[in-house]
């Protein structure tokens, strides 16, 4: 399995227009700081186009989930210390920013192995498809609705998720990048969303 969903790159374009916009970017300025055109820029936020190769790497590097400002540290200070089965990952990358001590009771190996590392590959079939529902859920409008569904257990060597329902939950961070809270909840709150 891949480190990153192909499902993703459908997200690259409305990710990329709301950082812009969130930190006020122009898509003339935006396009001369990546070294390509504008229109480039036009067609990656409308999806008719995906960035690749190098142009791919750069829009990355921009919207992966930095944590940068005190605000930001707090969040992740939240999530570690949570009494709940939670963490926060990067919404594009999956990328595992923090973790609760009860969700990583849920693991085989130590956090430090997964820290900053993405997670995708440990992704259930039920997490697998609603990954793929997330753009028709409103995912990535401007206020996203929490989405609830249920997932079936995945066992792998490093890790084990149990049959749950989750809740995701779409948080702006302080550079107009994503994270992910991911959340269990039970199962009978997943028919209601």
């Amino acid at each position: 399995m891949s480190d990153t969903p192909a499902l993703f790159q459908c997200s690259l374009g409305p990710s990329l227009r709301r950082w812009r916009v969130l930190n006020r970017i122009k898509q003339e300025t935006l396009a001369r700081d990546l070294g390509v055109s504008q229109s480039k820029v036009s067609r990656w936020e409308s999806g008719l186009v995906q960035p690749e190769g190098a142009d791919r790497l750069a829009v990355l590097r921009l919207l992966r989930a930095r944590t940068c400002s005190a605000a930001d540290r707090a969040l992740l200070d939240l999530v570690t210390r949570s009494s709940a089965p939670v963490h926060l990952v990067c919404d594009l990358t999956h990328r595992l920013l923090a973790i609760s001590q009860s969700r990583a009771q849920e693991w085989h190996l130590p956090v430090a192995e997964f820290m900053n590392r993405p997670l995708w590959r440990f992704a259930s079939e039920g997490i697998r498809q609603m990954e793929a529902e997330l753009s028709d859920r409103g995912w990535f409008e401007p206020f996203a609705p929490d989405i609830c569904f249920t997932t079936e257990r995945a066992d792998f060597p490093e890790m084990s998720i149990p049959e749950s329902g989750v809740r995701i939950s779409r948080l702006p961070l302080s550079d107009g990048s994503f994270a992910r809270l991911v959340r269990e909840i039970p199962v009978t709150a997943t028919s209601a969303h």
